[in-house]
């Protein structure tokens, strides 16, 4: 997909200056528009890295989450738990995964009416090439620094407690 062509002023700068005149000043309408516009650019920009092994970010992440778990394997209630998404796009990940050889599935021991989701060697190997692919490029951030992305990480923190992502303590 080719970029647009910059234009020559910041839309979203010019919104806020048209808000402020119509409704007055509303900084939350600009920081909301530039963190949704941040993340089309990020996803696409990850998303094209990791197209190439058969993934969306997503996937990745699911991936991810499997190697880090102990046995290389996890519940699909705990896998949606931890990437915090509905069941069905558990479902609909881990699926696409098995299809491409990259995860596979098997009846939870622990729990009757489970599923157990297991990477695979192969999806170990395309995790690993993929992960390197997203580091060298920063995951899409190399305009910020170390402090800057760190920077980022709190601000956006009290927002993800603030909608139930976890319980800070």
């Amino acid at each position: 997909m080719p970029k647009p062509l910059s234009l020559s002023f910041d839309p979203i700068a010019r919104a806020d200056d048209l808000w402020k005149q119509r409704w007055g000043s509303v900084p939350s309408m600009a920081a909301i528009t530039s963190i949704m516009r941040a993340h089309q650019i990020l996803l696409a920009e990850v998303d094209a890295v990791v197209k190439p092994y058969g993934l969306t970010f997503a996937r990745y992440e699911a991936l991810v989450l499997l190697t880090f778990s102990q046995r290389g394997e996890l519940p699909m209630s705990k896998i949606g738990e931890r990437l915090m998404v509905h069941p069905t796009s558990v479902t609909n990940t881990v699926d696409r995964l098995m299809r491409a050889g990259l995860v596979a599935k098997r009846p939870n021991p622990n729990d009757g009416r489970g599923t157990l989701a297991s990477i695979t060697d192969k999806g170990r190997e395309v995790c690993e090439a993929a992960t390197r692919d997203l580091m060298a490029m920063d995951f899409g951030l190399g305009a910020y620094d170390d402090e800057e992305c760190r920077e980022i990480f709190a601000l956006l923190r009290p927002l993800r407690v603030a909608a139930g992502d976890f319980k800070e303590g």
